[in-house]
């Protein structure tokens, strides 16, 4: 078994461990030894690296910031796709800005059911629904209650309206399990309702990586051609599946419908994020590799202080505006690491009721890890939050 750690490859045999040093990059280091490592190394970080709310964001963020801010309170987003798409556009709406469906009077299905369309398949179907005019030949989409979304010119319209004004879409792909009508190829939103159900027609699989891509290359190619100037940020949804329809377990079920899409988003953004147009959102790598405990009792919907952390980044980093106009991000931060267990519970009160002296009380009696160079870290963090603290004081009271 093998681990890097900068540009030092440790190898495990029986209890026994050797370190091979590995050619490092660097012009002038002198440091060339057994393995060339290409242009680009960048190590997964140990704990101790991961606590600080600047080191957490470069650890997940690296190559996927863009090179600035590009939502301001004019631009007009569209957001839909999976339920986690709801997040990001009531956390905007909430921030003043502008998101195009959310008016509860439009009768477009990326209105009343924008958090309902999970897999990649729909969500090109309303693009190509509402811009090309193709309609499908059968009922597809379908409600929570089974009720039957059908192919309305005055919804297509206000659909296409939508789309043409829209600046920034906001798409979250969900899950690659579908439902499909086996004589036409045709997907639904979601399964099938009882009373129409048919054996013979009506399929289940999982959608590959290579479909999952083509259904993604058609999305940013029709936006391309009917909004060229528009931006995206397509996002893969951390909220695990319900239930599978596979005869395994829904955890191993899940693992495997997430990578067909996080493979797709990748291939895609390899392909096209040059073009500056598309970019991607790591939520899903936040939700699962910094936090210990990141879902409520349900085991799939994310804790609310893990949420609003990931909503203030993502403001943070892609909204315009001085940065003390914006929710603090390392207040966030310590309030969503102590909701998810890497931080004492206590601090979330603490921070949330702005509580120095109780704050000072953790730093100088509280263990805070077993680990002494992650303990010294998380120290740090809570120290970093103490003197802003101060600074906004003194500066309150000048």
């Amino acid at each position: 078994m093998t681990e890097e750690s900068g540009t030092t490859l440790a190898v495990h045999k029986k209890g026994a461990s050797t370190k091979l040093r590995l050619q490092d990059n660097t012009s002038g280091s002198g440091n060339h030894h057994t393995w060339f490592r290409g242009k680009h190394v960048n190590a997964r970080p140990p704990k101790h690296r991961m606590q600080g709310v600047n080191q957490v964001t470069d650890s997940v963020l690296k190559g996927w910031k863009p090179e600035r801010p590009m939502i301001d309170h004019e631009t007009r987003i569209t957001a839909f796709g999976s339920c986690f798409a709801a997040n990001i556009s009531n956390w905007l709406a909430r921030r003043n800005y502008r998101i195009l469906n959310r008016d509860e009077e439009s009768k477009a299905y990326v209105v009343s059911m924008g958090e309902g369309m999970v897999n990649s398949f729909v969500i090109r179907q309303q693009f190509e629904w509402a811009w090309e005019n193709k309609v499908f030949d059968q009922p597809l989409w379908h409600g929570y209650n089974a009720e039957d979304f059908g192919y309305d010119e005055a919804v297509r319209q206000e659909t296409k309206t939508i789309f043409d004004e829209t600046d920034l879409f906001i798409l979250t792909f969900g899950l690659s399990e579908v439902w499909y009508d086996e004589p036409t190829g045709n997907v639904f939103w979601r399964t099938i309702p009882k009373d129409v159900y048919d054996e013979s027609r009506h399929k289940f699989r999982v959608a590959s990586p290579a479909e999952n891509l083509d259904n993604m290359r058609a999305i940013h190619d029709l936006i391309r051609k009917h909004r060229p100037d528009a931006k995206m940020i397509f996002t893969l949804s951390p909220i695990p599946l319900t239930a599978t329809f596979r005869d395994i377990s829904c955890i191993t079920a899940n693992s495997t419908s997430k990578a067909s899409l996080r493979v797709a988003l990748d291939e895609l953004m390899r392909e096209k994020r040059d073009e500056g147009h598309v970019h991607y959102w790591p939520s899903y790598e936040i939700v699962m590799d910094i936090f210990r405990q990141p879902f409520i009792d349900d085991n799939r919907h994310v804790e609310p202080n893990c949420l609003q952390y990931i909503m203030t980044l993502f403001e943070h980093i892609w909204c315009e505006g001085d940065e003390a106009d914006k929710p603090s991000l390392i207040e966030a931060w310590i309030i969503a690491a102590s909701t998810a267990g890497l931080l004492p519970n206590e601090l979330q009160r603490i921070v949330a009721r702005r509580r120095p002296d109780r704050l000072d009380l953790v730093i100088e009696n509280k263990k805070l890890d077993k680990d002494e160079a992650t303990d010294k870290a998380k120290r740090r963090l809570l120290v970093e939050l103490r003197e802003k603290w101060r600074e906004e004081d003194a500066a309150a009271h000048s």
